[in-house]
């Protein structure tokens, strides 16, 4: 009897405990937000490649500031925008609301005379042939380039490790956009004479990926021509020119990890840019990258913004991160998933809607562009806001 009783009790202490644990939750979630976010991070690896300053190597030493870069307009002259809040953005729509404060001139120029392709702003982009075949679902980020942004001033350059040109896609428009389009080989070695990284072995570093030898590409690119670097990943949503005044790079999200803060899908610095020249410097002395890592990506944004400041020098930009990866942010602000169908209410966030005109369509005008991921293997569903306030809007764009 005693221990049919003791197990009696132990029943109704343990439904107890679980009933008010599961009330306290309840409660918990009902009146208070929860934002939770674990990262394990390696107490070698943070002393050993965040916590150390190192001084700068000299590149914005008049001395060795090339002529072709002008430090009192670039880095000290006056802007016209400012593209950095001092604040998180993590609050409703204040980082698209933000975005809509910075505003072009309302007006396409175009030159009374034509402007050669090497004399325009060059956009940087790169495609590894040995990974996947260039294709429609590629094409989506030259739509968007071509329907955005002037293509009288502008001139995107598809850098590839192999022979583009029998693509049938890729033809027609070199053919459509001789000045304003290229494809170009990229040859690692070539690019980096000159520099810090100039005959080394870490030119022939690359992974499965594309991590490591994509970074490093970018700032070869940007070193050599100056310009725009855009992730292939990419679709554009408006023209970038108010932005160009800045060199810069992205946040990787709305939470500011603490490691990792920047990301450079979308980046901008001018030809031999100091700032590049000490991203060089940083990563010949550095540790060697790890495949597959951020090494010379975020993690080299971030040890580079350190050192600048340490040395006095104004810091590039950083663009928040809505400007052109709105998905990186909380589930109620962040814009909808670009793969998967639009909600059946035909609603966003808070109520807002989705169609031609509406709330999602003003934000898509606000910001620079929608960052994918490399989601390749995903198709966008037809009729979604992708396709309706994006992909048909840039074949009508091009169709005139």
């Amino acid at each position: 009897m005693s221990a049919k009783l003791s197990i009696r009790r132990l029943r109704f202490v343990a439904l107890f405990i679980f009933s008010t644990s599961l009330f306290t939750l309840l409660y918990g979630f009902y009146h208070y937000e929860t934002h939770i976010e674990l990262a394990f991070y390696s107490r070698d690896w943070v002393h050993q490649e965040i916590l150390p300053t190192e001084p700068l190597s000299g590149c914005f030493d008049p001395s060795r500031v090339s002529p072709k870069y002008n430090v009192s307009e670039a880095v000290y002259g006056p802007k016209k925008t400012e593209v950095q809040a001092g604040l998180q953005l993590r609050m409703g729509l204040d980082c698209y609301d933000l975005a809509g404060t910075i505003r072009s001139d309302g007006s396409t120029r175009t030159p009374d005379v034509p402007i050669p392709g090497d004399e325009r702003i060059q956009y940087h982009t790169y495609w590894r042939v040995d990974l996947a075949a260039f294709g429609p679902r590629q094409e989506y980020m030259l739509k968007s380039f071509f329907a955005t942004q002037n293509i009288h001033t502008s001139r995107l350059i598809l850098w590839s490790n192999g022979d583009l040109s029998a693509n049938d896609i890729l033809a027609g428009y070199v053919k459509r956009y001789p000045d304003a389009f290229a494809l170009k080989f990229v040859d690692i070695p070539a690019l980096a004479v000159g520099t810090e990284l100039d005959g080394s072995d870490l030119l022939r570093r690359k992974d499965e990926k594309a991590w490591v030898d994509g970074d490093l590409i970018r700032l070869l690119l940007l070193w050599n021509y100056g310009g725009v670097w855009i992730d292939m990943d990419s679709l554009l949503t408006r023209d970038l020119d108010p932005l160009l005044e800045h060199e810069f790079v992205t946040q990787w999200d709305c939470y500011d990890k603490v490691y990792q803060p920047f990301n450079g899908a979308l980046m901008r610095f001018r030809q031999h840019s100091p700032y590049v020249c000490e991203a060089f410097h940083i990563m010949a002395t550095g540790t060697t990258p790890r495949a597959d890592s951020t090494d010379w990506g975020s993690t080299l944004y971030f040890k580079l913004w350190r050192r600048l400041v340490v040395g006095s020098i104004p810091p590039f930009k950083v663009l928040p991160f809505c400007f052109s990866d709105g998905r990186s942010c909380r589930l109620d602000n962040r814009l909808p998933d670009p793969f998967v169908a639009d909600d059946a209410k035909g609603k966003w966030t808070m109520g807002l809607g989705m169609e031609e005109g509406g709330p999602l369509d003003k934000v898509l005008g606000n910001v620079f562009g929608l960052h994918l991921h490399n989601q390749w293997d995903k198709a966008f569903p037809k009729g979604g806001w992708v396709d309706r306030l994006l992909l048909k809007r840039y074949d009508r764009k091009l169709s005139t």
